[in-house]
């Protein structure tokens, strides 16, 4: 999905999940962990932000959840325009409805501002990707509508 995003749009993809330590809002303070500010800088940088997670175990992954916590102190997220494009398998019991959830939740608490024409599900089956990028042209063409939804919606 992200290097289908990539040939949409200029983009700059986050890869520091694993680099950041577990929240504590007593280390929510100056200086932050080198990776929490990397993170807050890299935020007030975009002029727009796309998520793309699964759903685990009915909600967010929880290292996912921890990073969305180190963004709420740090206020660089607030009136930010920001989507989600879920692209769990047709298999997918609710279709990632319940990390959908707890992502408005979050996000509204943080002060995002959710662009919902932009948030989607795009069902996508392994055999759609080839070479990381999403080879139909229907879904491609549904994932460039939403990446310029977003756009628009800033």
């Amino acid at each position: 999905m992200l290097g289908t995003v990539a040939t949409l749009t200029s983009t700059t993809t986050y890869t520091g999940l694993g680099e950041l330590p577990h929240f504590n809002p007593d280390d929510d303070r100056d200086p932050l962990p080198l990776a929490v500010a990397a993170l807050r800088a890299a935020i007030k940088e975009a002029s727009a932000i796309l998520i793309c997670t699964p759903e685990y175990a009915g909600g967010l992954p929880g290292s996912f959840k921890n990073l969305l916590d180190w963004t709420v102190g740090g206020g660089e997220i607030y009136g930010k325009p920001v989507a989600w494009i879920n692209a769990s398998s047709i298999a997918a019991p609710t279709g990632g409805r319940d990390a959908h959830d707890s992502l408005r939740k979050v996000l509204t608490y943080a002060g995002a501002k959710i662009v919902e024409e932009a948030c989607v599900r795009i069902p996508i089956a392994r055999a759609d990707v080839a070479d990381g990028q999403v080879a139909d042209p229907d879904l491609r063409g549904r994932i460039a509508v939403a990446v310029q939804r977003l756009r628009e919606g800033g």
